[in-house]
This record gives structure tokens, C-alpha cells and sequence, in this order.
């Protein structure tokens, strides 16, 4: 699948040379000699590496390309790069670099591309990937539109999608060395990124310009990764195991106290500890060593009392939230 990839990668919209490095950590199907034949098309570099069984996972991989990426802008003198991460299997579309570039340029330090199935015309998507795709979009939709209703960020405002993955994710240069680079953990080490970007006080946006198309397939490497999210809808949809995600109750709480959080910050800070049983204390220390009211909610939130969350079918869970959006956007 990388072929297709690497196409879509020299055929950017962008002006000025575009830098592509390769990972190919473990590989035995000849990776990196096929990478290295798309030379004379991109500005290219291949990182060929055997990593040992306990570091053989996708937070080192990405960590190692990043890195890379990172290295190969201060060698040529490049101070305010931008750093763009996908996946193999991905086949992002002409305009993918320049939408983030665009949503960086106008002020984000993060920026997450939308994840859409790639659809082969001859070998059409199973109606029952589709019918879950659906239903996992309307329900996510219904918990962004609560989110604007009861805590709406200007920086991330509507339109915008949900997905901030290693599938399609931007950094600054300057807010990725900030961050640490890439924790190197077996799985979710996109989301730990942009947890520690946040931490730092940087702006996420989600583009709804900035979409890549990635495999539906069922068989992977990556721990918690594409593949096995595939092999959990199809669970669903036949009937394995119930689709169930948290309640209205659950996100309703959650949004009005991360609004209460953000609002709170450098204000009343004794109000915020009484309604969320935090230590006074501990809020204050967060709020002296963070930069913003982005940094006090990313580091806050932990420090609080867990929410619980009521699963519910994820049908009567979405209707649930598109009612009490509804409500909140009449209000």
C-alpha cells in the first residue's frame, strides 16, 4: 500500500520542496527498497531499523520518523518547519499538506485530519462497514455539537471533525521539540503527542479541510490501531458483542466542567475545587505553572475526581445527545 501513499505524497499542492521520511521499522517485504525507488520524485529519506520485541511498536516508530523529520529540518537550517505524520496505508488527498499548513499558519500548534475508509470502486466497502461507519459518525457528531453548546472553544470552532490520530496529525516544529517528541509507547502515542502539546498551552484544531483516506482492512501491526478498530465493528455489526458507548449524563458533566475549568482559570479557583471535589492546593499550583487556559484544563482534568460513565447502546445514546444539544442550542 505504500506506493500509493508515497504517489499521493509527490503529487502535493504545495510550492517548494516537501521532505518525506520513511520509517520502516521491522520490515521484511522490502519497504524500504521500494521507498527508496520514489527518490527522484520527493526529497526522500529512508530510516531502515530492526528495533528489539519490546521497543517494536508504533510510538517508537513514529517517534523515530519524527524525530528524523525534526533532524532533517535544523540540518538545513529550517528554525519554524512543520512536522506532518501519517501512515502507510493512508492516501491523503493533493491539498492534505497545504489545509494543514493553512490551519497552522492561522495560529494552531496542532492540527488533526479528518480518518475517512479508503473505497476501492472494484471492491466496494461491506454494507455492514458502512451502516457502523454511520452510526459511529452520527454519534460522535452529537457529542461535538453538545461540546460547542456547553463549552465552546473559539480556536476549534464548528466546522470541524473529531480525529487527531497518528493517521493524519501536524505539528509545529517548535511545539513538537516543546512537547518532548513522541512518548514511546506501545499504543496511543498520537493522542499522548497532542496531550502533551496541550499541556504546553498549544491550540488543537480539527480542519475539516485536512483528511486523509486510510484501509479498512482487518490485519495490522499496531497495537489499539485501525485494523483492530475494523475487527471490533464488525463484532458489532454481527452481533458479537453490544455497541455501547458513555451516555448524555456522562458527557453533559464532563463539557460543563471542563467549561468551568476554563473559565475558572486565574479567577476563582475555591469555587472550581468545591463543585469538583478537587484539592484547592493542587488547582492553584496547576494554575501558577500554566501558560493559558488550555494548559490549566490539560493538566486540571487528571488531577480531578474521575466522572463515571453509564454505557448505553450507541442508538439511544446518540438520540439522547442530539436532544440535549438541541435544547442547549434553543437556550
Amino acid at each position: 500500500m505504500l506506493p500509493a501513499l508515497l504517489h499521493a505524497l509527490a503529487g502535493q499542492d504545495v510550492p517548494g520542496p516537501l521532505r518525506v521520511l520513511v520509517a520502516a521499522n521491522n520490515c521484511t517485504d522490502g519497504t524500504a527498497a521500494l521507498a527508496r525507488d520514489f527518490a527522484g520524485r520527493l526529497m526522500l529519506q529512508v530510516a531502515e531499523v530492526a528495533l528489539p520485541a519490546e521497543r517494536a511498536n508504533a510510538g517508537v516508530a513514529r517517534g523515530l520518523a519524527m524525530d528524523g523529520g525534526a533532524a532533517w529540518l535544523a540540518e538545513d537550517g529550517v528554525p519554524n518547519g512543520a512536522l506532518l505524520t501519517t501512515d502507510a496505508d493512508a492516501v491523503p488527498p493533493p491539498h492534505w499538506v497545504g489545509a494543514n499548513l493553512r490551519a497552522l499558519a492561522a495560529g494552531a500548534e496542532a492540527v488533526g485530519g479528518e480518518i475517512r475508509l479508503l473505497e476501492d470502486p472494484s471492491d466496494p466497502l461491506p454494507p455492514w462497514l458502512t451502516a457502523t461507519r454511520a452510526r459511529v459518525a452520527r454519534y460522535w457528531a452529537a457529542v461535538r455539537a453538545l461540546a460547542h453548546r456547553l463549552d465552546p472553544v473559539p480556536y476549534d470552532a464548528p466546522p470541524r471533525h473529531g480525529d487527531h490520530t497518528g493517521a493524519s496529525l501536524a505539528v509545529t516544529l517548535a511545539a513538537y521539540r516543546a512537547a518532548g517528541g513522541v512518548p514511546p509507547i506501545p499504543t496511543g502515542e498520537d493522542n499522548a503527542l497532542v496531550a502533551a502539546i496541550e499541556r504546553n498551552g498549544g491550540r488543537l484544531r480539527h480542519a475539516p479541510e485536512a483528511w486523509v483516506r486510510v484501509s479498512a482492512r482487518e490485519e495490522g501491526r499496531a497495537a489499539g490501531g485501525m485494523a483492530e478498530e475494523m475487527r471490533r465493528w464488525r463484532r458489532f455489526a454481527e452481533g458479537v458483542e453490544p455497541h455501547l458507548l458513555p451516555d448524555v449524563a456522562h458527557w453533559d458533566a464532563a463539557f460543563r466542567r471542563r467549561r468551568a475549568l476554563r473559565e475558572g482559570f486565574g479567577r476563582d479557583l475555591a469555587r472550581i475545587a468545591a463543585a469538583t471535589g478537587a484539592d484547592p492546593a493542587r488547582l492553584a499550583a496547576l494554575a501558577t505553572e500554566s501558560v493559558n487556559a488550555i494548559a490549566f484544563v490539560a493538566r486540571a482534568e487528571p488531577a480531578l475526581p474521575p466522572l463515571t460513565a453509564r454505557m448505553e447502546p450507541i442508538g439511544a445514546a446518540t438520540e439522547s445527545l442530539e436532544r440535549l444539544a438541541g435544547r442547549a442550542e434553543a437556550a
